[in-house]
C-alpha cells in the first residue's frame, strides 16, 4: 500500500508508528453556517480510507475536530444576537446530520475545540518553556524565526510567509508570526490563562486535539488544499517545536471542488492520474459562489448519488461541481440499482441482504473452472490495486461498473431472466459474484442500503401502477396500441418506466 505524502511530495510505502494501528486525524468545519458540499469533501474520502483500511486489517481511529470558537462564529453570532455556543450547536447538528445522509459514518472522535481548552493552554505554556513562542500584552505569538524548517510543508520562502498582522502587528517580533493565544475582546468568549483571560488560535486547537487523541506521533493528517497553508503549515512548526519529532508520517490533501460543467461518469479516464497538490485556493466551491443548501441538495439527489458524485474523482484532483453532474452520477448508480433489482427477479434473493466478505482475505474466490468467477476475482484484483495505490477511488469505482458488465452479459448470455433456462450452478455463480460487487461496494461506502424511493409510499405506488399496467396489457390484446403508448408515455412523463421483459411488465422510478 502506497500513500502520496505532501510533505515529500511522493508516494510512499504505507508503514504505520505502530504496528496493526492507524491513527487520521482530518481537519473538520467552524461550525458558524451550514454545510455547503464542500464540506463533505474530505469526510467522504476519509471515510472510505478508512473502511479500506479496516477491510485490510488495521485497527483504525479517525478523528475529525470541530472548531467552536473563532472569529467568523462569533460574527455570525453576534449578527443573530445569539450566543456563540448555541450557533455552534446548531450548525454542528446541521454538519453531522449531512453526514449521516452521505453514509459517512466512520468517525470516530469529534472533538471540539472548546472542550480541550486545558490541553490548549499547557500546550502553549510548553512551546513558551522551549522558546517557540513569546507573550505580548496577553497575545501569545509563535515564533517563526525559532523554527528553521518552518515553510517545509508548503515549501514557501521568508517573504511567501509574510502577514499583515492585523491588530496584533505591532506587539509581534515578525509579521510572520501568528497567534497561539489571543487576549480577551469585549463580549468575546474567554477562559482564564497563565496570560490573562482570552481564547486560543485556530492552529493550536489541531495540534492540541490531535495530540490528546492520537499522540505526539500519528499516521495521517487530512484535509483540504487550502489548508495546507497556513493552517497546517503552523501545525506542523507547532507540534514538532513542541515535542521535537513528526507530528503525522503522511499528509493527505485532498483536492478543491470548483465550480465548472462536469465529466463523464464511469469511464477509465478520470482514474488514470491524479494532480499534483497544488491549487488556487481562491477557485474553490464557497457560499459565495452559491454553494450553500446542501441539505436541499441531499432531499433532491439523495445521499448516495452525491457520495459516488465525490469518490469518482481522485481524492488528489479537483472536483468539479454542478448539479448536472451529480445527476449524471446518479444515472450511473441506475445501472447498478436496476441490476439489484434484475439480481432478485432471478434469484428471489435481496442483494442488499447478501453476505459479504469484510475483511480482504475472506473476500478471495474460489474460481474452480468457472469464467464469471475466474473474471470476477480479476476485477476485484484490480479494485485492489487501484485503492493500494494512493486510495485511487476513481479506478476503483470504473472496477465496480466492469464487474456490473460481467454479471449483466452472464445473466443475457445465459437467459437467466427465463425461468425454465435457469441451472442452480448458474444461480450459484451469479450469487458469489454479485456478493463481490457487494462487498468492494461497502468498502467505498455504497450499496449500504435500499435508495429511497422519490415516490413516498412504495406499496401505494406500485398498486396504481401494476393497475396501469393490467390497463395497458388489456389495450394491446384489444388491439389499442395508441393507447398502450399513452400510458407508457405518460407514465414517463412522471418519472416511471416501464419494463417489457419474459414473464411480464416491470417499473421502476426513472
Amino acid at each position: 500500500m502506497k500513500i502520496y505524502n505532501t510533505l515529500t511530495r511522493q508516494k510512499e510505502d504505507f508503514q504505520t508508528v505502530e504496528p496493526g494501528k492507524v491513527g487520521i486525524y482530518l481537519c473538520g468545519p467552524t461550525v458558524y453556517k451550514p454545510s455547503h458540499i464542500g464540506h463533505m469533501v474530505g469526510p467522504v474520502i476519509f471515510d472510505a480510507v478508512k473502511r479500506y483500511l479496516v477491510y485490510s486489517g488495521f485497527q483504525v481511529t479517525w478523528v475529525v475536530n470541530i472548531t467552536d470558537v473563532d472569529d467568523k462564529l462569533i460574527a455570525e453570532a453576534a449578527r443573530r444576537e445569539m450566543p456563540v455556543d448555541q450557533v455552534a450547536e446548531e450548525m454542528t447538528l446541521d454538519y453531522l446530520q449531512n453526514l449521516a445522509a452521505l453514509h459517512v459514518d466512520q468517525i470516530d472522535q469529534l472533538p471540539r475545540a472548546t472542550g480541550h481548552i486545558d490541553q490548549i493552554i499547557e500546550f502553549t505554556r510548553q512551546l513558551i518553556e522551549r522558546g517557540f513562542a513569546y507573550e505580548a500584552e496577553g497575545d501569545v505569538f509563535f515564533d517563526v524565526a525559532a523554527d528553521g524548517e518552518y515553510g517545509k510543508l508548503s515549501n514557501r520562502s521568508s517573504e511567501d510567509q509574510q502577514g499583515s498582522g492585523g491588530e496584533a502587528a505591532n506587539r509581534k517580533r515578525s509579521p510572520a508570526d501568528f497567534a497561539i493565544w489571543k487576549a480577551a475582546r469585549p463580549d468575546d468568549p474567554s477562559w482564564e490563562s497563565p496570560w490573562g483571560p482570552g481564547r486560543p488560535g485556530w492552529h493550536i486547537e489541531c495540534s492540541a486535539m490531535s495530540r490528546h487523541s492520537l499522540g505526539e506521533t500519528f499516521d495521517i493528517h487530512g484535509g483540504g488544499l487550502d489548508l495546507l497553508f497556513p493552517h497546517h503549515e503552523n501545525e506542523i512548526a507547532q507540534s514538532e517545536c513542541c515535542h521535537g519529532k513528526p507530528m503525522a508520517r503522511y499528509w493527505m490533501h485532498n483536492g478543491l471542488m470548483r465550480t465548472d460543467s462536469a465529466g463523464k461518469v464511469g469511464g477509465r479516464g478520470e482514474s488514470e492520474a491524479a494532480a499534483e497538490p497544488v491549487a488556487d485556493a481562491e477557485s474553490k466551491i464557497s457560499r459565495s459562489q452559491g454553494a450553500g443548501g446542501l441539505a436541499e441538495l441531499i432531499d433532491r439527489q439523495g445521499g448516495e448519488r452525491i457520495r459516488f458524485f465525490l469518490l469518482r474523482t481522485h481524492y488528489r484532483s479537483s472536483i468539479v461541481f454542478s448539479e448536472a453532474g451529480i445527476e449524471e452520477a446518479g444515472t450511473a448508480l441506475d445501472s447498478f440499482y436496476r441490476f439489484f433489482e434484475r439480481f432478485q427477479r432471478i434469484t428471489g434473493d435481496d442483494f442488499y441482504q447478501l453476505k459479504t466478505a469484510s475483511c480482504r482475505t475472506d473476500g478471495e474466490i474460489d474460481q474452480a473452472d468457472d469464467a464469471l468467477l475466474a473474471e470476477a476475482s480479476q476485477c476485484r484484483d484490480r479494485f485492489l490495486g487501484w485503492m493500494d495505490d494512493d486510495f485511487n477511488t476513481a479506478g476503483a469505482t470504473s472496477e465496480l461498473f466492469e464487474l456490473l458488465r460481467l454479471l449483466n452479459r452472464f445473466i443475457d448470455e445465459n437467459q437467466l431472466e427465463d425461468s425454465q433456462a435457469r441451472e442452480a450452478a448458474q444461480l450459484t455463480s451469479l450469487a458469489r459474484a454479485a456478493s463481490t460487487l457487494g462487498e468492494l461496494g461497502h468498502v467505498l461506502g455504497l450499496f449500504l442500503e435500499k435508495p429511497a424511493s422519490p415516490g413516498g409510499d412504495d406499496a401505494g405506488v406500485d398498486k396504481l401502477v401494476q393497475l396501469l399496467i393490467r390497463l395497458r396489457d388489456t389495450c394491446r390484446e384489444n388491439g389499442d396500441y395508441a393507447m398502450a403508448d399513452r400510458i407508457r408515455d405518460e407514465l414517463a412523463e412522471q418519472g416511471i418506466s416501464l419494463e417489457d421483459r419474459k414473464g411480464g411488465t416491470g417499473w421502476r422510478f426513472d
